[in-house]
């Protein structure tokens, strides 16, 4: 037994906390969460007070809790360099694994949505399937909408709309605009085409007067895509039902 027993828990508990010290640098965050003045009992938690844990005698029978700290922390820093500097990174980005919706662009999605329901189709006559067909028709919208020229004048009745292009918007223009005048006629309007050499001239008109401001705040592309017969039509074109 010691002469000065208090020497020899101060010796002691001295030790220990050197120890804990080393233990706590190599836990993660132990650098971001400890300041250079900071104790250790803010780090490690109840069991930092080493003059708490010791009995009235000096001994070391409180000890258990403290060691099985330390061990856990450093296990923790082991695990940690194992797994690497993206360790976690799984966690992270696991969100982002679940399936794409975007086919690309509106053509190209419009031809998957074709395919897709002639596929899930056990009627559906291969031999007559034509999604090349459809694919010149969605280059005729594209043309139509983004790249024509449209003049548009209101009369007492109406409209008229010059639709006019080159190359190949003018074919577009040619198939599309005199094909849309029986759905506009479907719905009401009175509709016609006249042939141009650079385009077609559309004439819509209606004897109700609210229909008719309505016509002249759609103007051309507005008038284009009345109707919900669209979807109905590709299909249709694709099956090779009919070709406008």
């Amino acid at each position: 037994m010691s002469k000065f027993p208090w020497k020899t828990a101060l010796a002691g508990t001295l030790l220990l906390s050197a120890t804990v010290y080393a233990f706590a640098q190599l836990a993660p965050g132990s650098h971001d969460t400890m300041g250079p003045h900071r104790g250790m009992s803010d780090q490690m938690g109840p069991q930092a007070g080493m003059t708490d844990q010791m009995d009235p005698q000096g001994g070391m029978d409180q000890m258990g809790p403290m060691r099985s700290r330390m061990m856990e922390m450093h296990k923790m820093h082991g695990e940690r360099r194992q797994m690497g500097p993206h360790a976690g990174m799984h966690d992270m980005h696991s969100g982002l694994n679940g399936a794409t919706t975007l086919p690309g662009n509106d053509a190209f999605g419009a031809v998957q949505e074709v395919v897709r329901s002639l596929e899930a189709d056990p009627a559906t006559d291969w031999s007559k399937v034509d999604i090349a067909a459809l694919r010149e028709h969605l280059i005729d919208m594209n043309e139509v909408t983004l790249n024509a020229k449209a003049e548009t004048q209101a009369t007492d009745t109406g409209v008229t709309i010059s639709v006019t292009g080159e190359g190949r918007t003018l074919v577009a223009i040619k198939r599309m605009v005199p094909a849309h005048v029986a759905e506009l006629r479907a719905l009401g309007w009175t509709a016609a085409t006249e042939d141009m050499p650079n385009g077609v001239k559309l004439t819509v008109a209606s004897a109700d007067l609210a229909q008719r401001t309505k016509l002249k705040a759609l103007g051309f592309l507005g008038i284009m895509v009345q109707g919900a017969h669209h979807a109905v039509h590709h299909l249709a074109m694709a099956k090779g039902e009919f070709v406008h």
